[in-house]
Order: structure tokens, then C-alpha cells, then sequence
């Protein structure tokens, strides 16, 4: 129980030690010789200890499973593996922001450390703006969301983490995501500083760029966990649902992608000051925004973790007082710019960027109003309605079709001006080249429309295209034509997925056949085995075509004992070429089980791509000595 007061009293130094750093900041801010600015990180340094050590008061308390611990006995129990005992430490509202906390403080104390080559003064803005949201998270946690609440007398088992939850890849999945999070604060930080000291400039943009490239890259890798997790184990067959938590993921990750653009046209050509710090705010504003969404419990998901009103509206009008200082800051202070009122031309790689930049712009805003529409709806008319796929792609497709066109053109054209296109004899083959494959699809596929087509087109293009940009063999953009070349793989890979794709479902007993096309599955027989906190019942199918070859696939059921709860593990077999998915579940009353079995074409590569992409920004992240 002593842990209990000893991650409770960490949090309170933790607050202690913020409020000191930020009003001395305050008081000591043009005081160059101040013996405070001298001794910073070791404040710094000292806060984020008594950060970790909370945290990891928690995790042991978890692993003993300590249920005097209220968050403990809410999300574990004694027979859970060791494994999850640990991962459920932020698999909880209380823990989840206890590890928001944690890499806050980790930020602020890095970000010192590592920008000595900035002013004195905008190092200090940063840090206290860093400062007030670190003090607005540990308020919230001390207040309404304490992990150290002890609870008398100590009960003997806990609820249990719930088993969806019980997954090595979703164990990793939210330090990851939080990790592309929560150093966009810094990005936001920082801009709001160097805003106010007039340094939004080129060089500004390059110190900051590494910390684009971290959010980004994080944001990119937990959002690619989170789709396989999503994937293999909800059962739903597929990669992205427009489920509203993942869209909250989504949005931050355009505007960052957005903002990874814009801080190289800054650098390289001393424009965009407004964008870039309007970008900056965007994007730590949604993720905070996701954050109020997802911790208030008002989005119907299998990612929220809390339903408390207290804790929404807290949260809510924190990021409203956020935005309204980062606002009234960016008014104040737009006139400090150093900007050489340089023409943009048409024929420019900026130019490109610019415009991409407002079809990302675009794509964000019909995600945002997809996802919070139903919410305002709800309350003000008490109507429940959702937004799903059929919104979405018909206001994203259309306008992604120039968007890929754009994206294919822009890294042919030069910074500043360009009369002409680079290769451009084959650019034009490879456009031709586009559009015959995308004609014989739409032939001999009768379920292809044509505004697919149309963008089918212009993804074989874009895939070209960046496969024609290694060729030129430029080793200082291949980060970039690495994450391109990924992109152009994630698109094409996700329409020849959604084009191919083939379903089947059924109610099957023991015995029973089913044919589709050219193939047959047949139930063989059930086996019933037992794991530690779990039954487990196995179907065992054969998949036959044609050509009398046979597959075996073992989808699973697992009824957990704490909580109780059934949960469906889908059989999937994997090759270059598809994806063999079979997912069953119980009909109740009833001795048979609904099978869905489905053939999705390229899933390996929709994960591959995620991962080229992704490793584009850890190039980037990794270089040193960058002209």
C-alpha cells in the first residue's frame, strides 16, 4: 500500500516542481544572467524523476496486483499474465494519462537539453509553455482522474482488464501513438516561442524539423499497430473503419504531414511563417481535442476508456483556453515575422507543396466534421445517427484523385521557379501507361466505377513515379522518395485491396460444406481446450478449390472468466498475393457458429507500406549534419 502514497506524493512534487518552473520563468525571462536559467535542467531533470517514479509506482503495483489500488482493481486480476498485468497500467484512463504525463515531462526535459544551439529566451518561452500543460494534465490527474486512489477493505480479486485489450501488439501500440502525441507539444510550444521572439525563420525550422519528424513518425507507427491489432483480432476483416477514434488519430497525423511540408518549404525558401505556426497549433489542438473525445467517453468506440462528465468538461475547457492564448499569441505577434516577400510561381515545387497542403487541409476537415457531427447532432435534437464509409468516400475520393496528380508532378518541378518539367517524355509514358491498366480493369471488372477507375489511374501513376525517383540515385531525398514510394504502395495496395476483395458468410455446424466460386469450406470438427484466465474453442476448416488444394484455417472463440466476456480470434493465412481471413462466432440457442471467411488481395503490402512510410521519417529523424 505504500506505493500507493509514494506515486501520490510524486505526482504532488511533480506539480510543486512545475509551478516553481513556471512562475520563475515568468519573473526571470530577460534576466541574462540569472542563476535559474543556469540550473533549468536540473529542475527539469528532477520533475520528469518524480514523474517516472509515479508511473512505475503504478506498474509494480499492477504487478502485484495491489487491489487497495482503485485502478488496479478496476482493470486487472491475479490470474492475468504478468505481460498484461504490466501493459494494463496505461490500458486505463488513470494510467494512460499518467503516461501522457510521463512523456511530457520527458519532452521538456529533452528538448532543453538538446536546443542549446537556440536563444535563451525562446528556450525559456518554450519551456513554459510546455509548463502550463504539464500543470493542466497534473491538475487533472490529482483531481479527477487520480491513479492512487486507495480503496478500504482491500478486496481479494480485481475486475480484469478487458481481453480485447489483451494483446501483445495493442501492449505497445498506446506508448507509441502517445509518444507522436505528445511531443507535437513541443512543436506547438516552440512555435508559440519563436513567434513571440520574431526567430520563425529558416534556421527556426530546422532545429524544430526533428521534432516534426518524431511526432510524425510515432503518430505513423501507432497508427499502423493500431489497424493490424484492429484487424486480427476485432474480427472485422479489414484495415480502417472510420471508427471515430481512429479517425482522432488520423487527423493529427494530415495536419503533421502537412506540417512536415511546410517546415521544409520554410527552410529552404523562408515563406509559409503564418502556415507553418497555424499548422503547429492544429495539431497539438487535435490532439488534444482526441484526447477530450476519447477520455470523456462521448465517442461510441472500442478505444474509449472513460465516461465521466466531470472529466470531459475539464478537458474541454483546457483545450478551449489552449487554443484562445495560442490564438490571441499568434494576432499579437504576426507582425514579427522576418518574411522577404518572396512570389510563389506556379511552376514550383513550393507552389506543389502549397497546394497539397490544402487538399490535406481539406481531407482533415470532412474527417473532423464526419466524426464530431453525430455529437452535436445527439445533442441538440437527441438523434443518434453514424457516419461511416459511404460519407467519407464520397467527399475524399474526388478531390484525391488531383491530389495524387499533384503529389506525382511536385517533386519533378525545382524550388522557386520552373519553366518546364524534368522528363517529361516520360512522365507522359508513364500517364499513358496508367491509364491502359486502369481501362482493362475497368473491363473486365464489372464492379469497378468509373471515378474509381479514374483514381486507380492516377495511383498506378503515382506509384511509377516514385519508382522512376530512385533511378536518379539522390542519397540526400531518399528519406523522402522512401516515404513517397510507401504512400504510392498504401494507396494502390488499398484500392486493388478494395476492388479484389471477395466475402462469404454463413451458419455452419459439424459436417457441414458450403461452395462460393471456385472454392468449398467445410466445418471438420470443434476442440475445446483451456488456458490460464480462458476456455478456448477451435473450428477447425478446410478450404478446398478447385484444383483440390487445401488449406486449414483455426479461428478461435475465447470465453474469459474476468470479466466475462467472449471474444472472437480470427484464422488468417498470409502470402504475398492475399490475405485467407476466417472469423467464427456463437449463435445463440443454437449448436451452430456464423462463419465469414474473405479473400483480401495485397493486405501484406497495405502493412508494408505503412512501415516504408514510416521509415522515411526515422531516416530523416537519424540524419546529422543535414544541408
Amino acid at each position: 500500500m505504500i506505493l500507493n502514497y509514494i506515486g501520490n506524493f510524486a505526482l504532488f512534487f511533480c506539480l510543486i516542481l512545475s509551478s516553481i518552473i513556471f512562475f520563475t520563468s515568468i519573473l526571470v525571462l530577460n534576466n541574462k544572467n540569472s542563476f535559474f536559467k543556469r540550473n533549468l535542467n536540473e529542475l527539469l531533470f528532477f520533475k520528469f524523476f518524480f514523474t517516472l517514479l509515479s508511473f512505475f509506482s503504478l506498474v509494480i503495483l499492477f504487478i502485484n496486483s495491489e487491489f487497495s489500488n482503485e485502478t488496479v482493481l478496476n482493470n486487472s486480476h491475479i490470474s492475468k499474465p504478468l505481460f498484461y498485468k504490466i501493459s494494463g497500467t496505461w490500458g486505463n484512463h488513470e494510467g494512460s494519462l499518467l503516461l501522457w504525463l510521463l512523456i511530457l515531462t520527458f519532452c521538456a526535459f529533452f528538448y532543453f537539453l538538446k536546443s542549446k544551439n537556440r536563444p535563451s529566451d525562446e528556450r525559456l518561452l518554450t519551456i513554459i509553455f510546455q509548463e502550463l500543460i504539464i500543470m493542466g494534465f497534473l491538475f487533472f490527474l490529482l483531481k479527477a482522474s487520480n491513479p492512487f486512489n486507495i480503496i478500504f477493505p482491500v478486496p481479494d480479486e480485481g475486475m480484469g482488464l478487458n481481453p480485447i485489450l489483451q494483446d501483445p501488439l495493442l501492449a505497445i501500440h498506446p506508448p507509441i501513438l502517445y509518444l507522436g502525441y505528445v511531443s507535437t507539444s513541443i512543436v506547438f510550444s516552440s512555435s508559440l516561442a519563436a513567434l513571440m521572439k520574431g526567430n520563425i525563420n529558416n534556421l527556426w525550422a530546422k532545429d524544430i524539423k526533428s521534432w516534426v519528424y518524431i511526432s510524425w513518425t510515432f503518430l505513423t507507427l501507432g497508427i499502423l499497430l493500431g489497424s493490424i491489432w484492429a484487424y486480427y483480432e476485432l474480427g472485422w476483416g479489414g484495415f480502417w473503419f472510420w471508427d471515430p477514434v481512429e479517425n482522432i488519430s488520423l487527423m493529427p497525423w494530415l495536419s503533421l504531414t502537412a506540417l512536415v511540408h511546410c517546415i521544409l518549404v520554410l527552410e529552404k525558401r523562408s515563406i509559409l511563417h503564418s502556415w507553418t505556426v497555424i499548422l503547429s497549433i492544429i495539431t497539438f489542438t487535435l490532439g488534444i481535442c482526441g484526447t477530450f473525445l476519447v477520455r470523456s467517453g462521448i465517442l461510441n468506440s472500442i478505444h474509449t476508456f472513460a465516461n465521466d462528465p466531470e472529466r470531459g468538461l475539464y478537458i474541454l475547457f483546457f483545450l478551449f483556453f489552449l487554443i484562445f492564448l495560442s490564438i490571441l499569441i499568434f494576432f499579437i505577434y504576426e507582425d514579427k515575422f522576418e518574411t522577404n516577400n518572396k512570389n510563389l510561381n506556379f511552376y514550383s515545387k513550393d507552389f506543389s507543396i502549397i497546394l497539397n497542403n490544402w487538399f490535406v487541409m481539406y481531407f482533415l476537415s470532412v474527417i473532423l466534421i464526419g466524426t464530431i457531427y453525430p455529437i452535436f447532432l445527439e445533442v441538440l435534437s437527441n438523434e443518434k445517427i453514424s457516419v461511416g464509409p459511404p460519407f467519407f468516400n464520397k467527399l475524399i475520393i474526388p478531390f484525391l484523385i488531383p491530389f495524387l496528380i499533384f503529389m506525382s508532378i511536385g517533386p519533378n518541378l525545382k524550388w522557386i521557379k520552373n519553366n518546364k518539367l524534368s522528363n517529361k517524355l516520360n512522365l507522359i509514358f508513364l500517364f499513358i501507361l496508367s491509364i491502359v491498366i486502369a481501362i482493362f480493369v475497368f473491363k473486365f471488372y464489372s464492379n469497378v466505377t468509373l471515378n474509381i477507375t479514374i483514381l486507380l489511374a492516377v495511383s498506378f501513376y503515382l506509384f511509377f513515379i516514385t519508382i522512376k525517383d530512385f533511378a536518379k540515385r539522390n542519397y540526400k531525398n531518399y528519406s523522402q522518395m522512401i516515404s513517397h514510394f510507401g504512400f504510392s504502395l498504401l494507396v494502390l495496395s488499398i484500392l486493388l485491396n478494395s476492388i479484389f476483395s471477395n466475402e462469404v458468410t454463413s451458419n455452419m455446424r459439424v459436417g457441414d460444406e458450403i461452395k462460393f466460386f471456385d472454392k468449398s469450406i467445410k466445418l471438420q470438427r470443434l476442440e475445446n481446450t483451456k488456458e490460464a484466465n480462458f476456455l478456448k474453442l477451435i473450428a477447425h476448416f478446410k478450404i478446398e478449390d478447385k484444383d483440390k488444394i487445401e488449406l486449414l484455417l483455426k479461428p478461435e472463440i475465447r470465453i474469459y472468466d474476468k470479466p466475462e466476456t467472449i471474444t472472437s480470434e480470427a484464422a488468417i493465412k498470409t502470402d504475398i498475393f492475399r490475405d485467407r481471413f476466417l472469423v467464427v462466432n456463437l449463435v445463440k440457442e443454437n449448436d451452430y457458429l456464423n462463419v465469414r471467411y474473405q479473400e483480401k488481395p495485397f493486405m501484406i503490402w497495405i502493412w508494408i507500406s505503412a512501415i516504408l512510410i514510416s521509415l522515411g521519417g526515422i531516416i530523416n529523424i537519424l540524419k546529422k549534419n543535414e544541408k
